[in-house]
């Protein structure tokens, strides 16, 4: 679905910031899935999502409906019916956030349990959670991944992508020519500098940003961006702030 408050199916920049765009080495951050749903006989993309172990996947509770899912994982072209190593797997059970509000776009997140769980390989590996209550400061560089749109209402990438966003941290976020007071403190935001966005980032997807050490963390969860289009200044994508939900994602993957 589209990018909750967006009115695109949530990656990336208009035609000019197609420049800006990476499609290289996504070695480094082979976690991100692709969420599909069921119509018919076949199956089509609808959000992105990030595994965080060997039987669980992250994802935005605005992705979840009632319809009938799977989650792709080690995939790099959904264009192609099959890619060495990836695969496919359906859910056995999906957990929404118990205070998801979908009016507010409040704590968009939600854990799917695989059905079987994977082998990692060196096409399907998981992301790492950031340190609970970590807040990332003013412009550091972090990437988002996904197959969304290349530009406003443009057409959705078969090839997964990813854009450098550099985070924009609360104080300037909330102001209120920028998000004001739709943005709490567990969201983060990035981009916002009218040139490249995630606004069509898959939602649900990953905000991956490294560590020192080179580790990387998926810090965010697409959740919303503009429906004044992709890249409108001051209207940086908004993700849900992992690090905030350390203790929930922890006892969900506990408790079932």
């Amino acid at each position: 679905p589209d990018a909750v408050s967006s009115s695109q199916n949530p990656l990336i920049g208009n035609k000019a910031a197609a420049a800006f765009i990476l499609e290289g080495d996504l070695g480094e951050k082979q976690n991100g899935v692709s969420l599909q749903y069921q119509s018919g006989s076949s199956f089509y993309h609808t959000c992105g999502g990030t595994l965080i172990d060997k039987q669980w996947v992250l994802t935005a509770a605005h992705c979840i409906g009632s319809r009938t899912y799977r989650v792709y994982l080690g995939k790099h072209n959904l264009g192609l019916s099959s890619e060495s190593g990836s695969l496919a797997i359906s859910p056995s059970r999906i957990i929404v956030h118990e205070n998801w509000d979908s009016y507010n776009i409040r704590n968009d997140i939600a854990l799917i349990k695989l059905s079987s769980p994977v082998t990692f390989t060196d096409k399907i590996s998981p992301a790492c959670l950031p340190n609970s209550g970590s807040i990332l400061p003013h412009n550091y560089s972090c990437h988002v991944t996904g197959w969304g749109r290349l530009w406003t209402n443009g057409p959705i990438a078969d090839i997964l992508q990813q854009v450098l966003l550099p985070v924009v941290d609360y104080n300037t976020c909330t102001r209120s020519d920028w998000w004001g007071n739709l943005v709490t403190n567990l969201m983060v935001c990035a981009g916002g500098d009218g040139v490249v966005s995630s606004c069509n980032g898959d939602s649900g997807g990953p905000l991956n940003c490294q560590r020192s050490d080179g580790t990387w963390d998926v810090h965010g969860i697409v959740s919303f961006g503009s429906s004044m289009g992709c890249n409108y200044p001051k209207k940086p994508s908004v993700f849900t702030r992992v690090s905030g939900y350390i203790s929930w994602i922890n006892n969900v993957m506990t408790s079932y």
